[in-house]
């Protein structure tokens, strides 16, 4: 598994693809905030000549935001690849905090991030229902039946 920036037009037409697929369009709103596909760091995992995820981040300061986690094949390590990518990419721009938003019906990610390290660092109830908003593409149930309202925040501080 080979983790490379997004760069060419090739590569960014297929994270914007995969993001409006996934994601439901090219902006996605985290704590009130709209953040735009075009405005963001990006990196594929590959295997091979395959692109297989992707990864999504906004360095501000000494934060690091990771906005997306998506790996096209499960099972294969492409999500932790990129993962640890982003982690020494955030690092490396003098981040002292990586942190990231998920949603209250989403189990496997707070099952992924928790056994990386990452740790709950707050509750931000009511929160996708305001997010609907503005992005009304927002199912209103998630994974496993569960009803879409809560954004939960982890971190992870090295």
């Amino acid at each position: 598994m080979e983790v490379r920036p997004a760069v060419s037009p090739e590569d960014r037409a297929w994270c914007q693809d995969l993001w409006r697929q996934e994601w439901g369009g090219e902006v996605m709103v985290t704590r009130g905030r709209v953040h735009r596909f075009q405005d963001l760091q990006a990196l594929i995992a590959w295997s091979g000549e395959t692109r297989v995820g992707l990864a999504t981040y906004l360095v501000e300061g000494e934060e690091g935001e990771l906005m997306s986690l998506n790996a096209t094949v499960e099972g294969q390590g492409a999500g932790t690849a990129l993962l640890t990518a982003v982690e020494a990419a955030a690092a490396a721009a003098g981040c002292r905090r990586l942190w990231l938003i998920t949603t209250n019906d989403n189990l496997d990610a707070l099952r992924f991030y928790q056994r990386r390290g990452y740790r709950l660092a707050a509750l931000y109830p009511g929160a996708v229902d305001e997010a609907r908003r503005v992005k009304p593409t927002i199912p209103l149930v998630g994974n496993h039946g569960i009803p879409l309202h809560d954004e939960l925040e982890l971190e992870k501080v090295p």
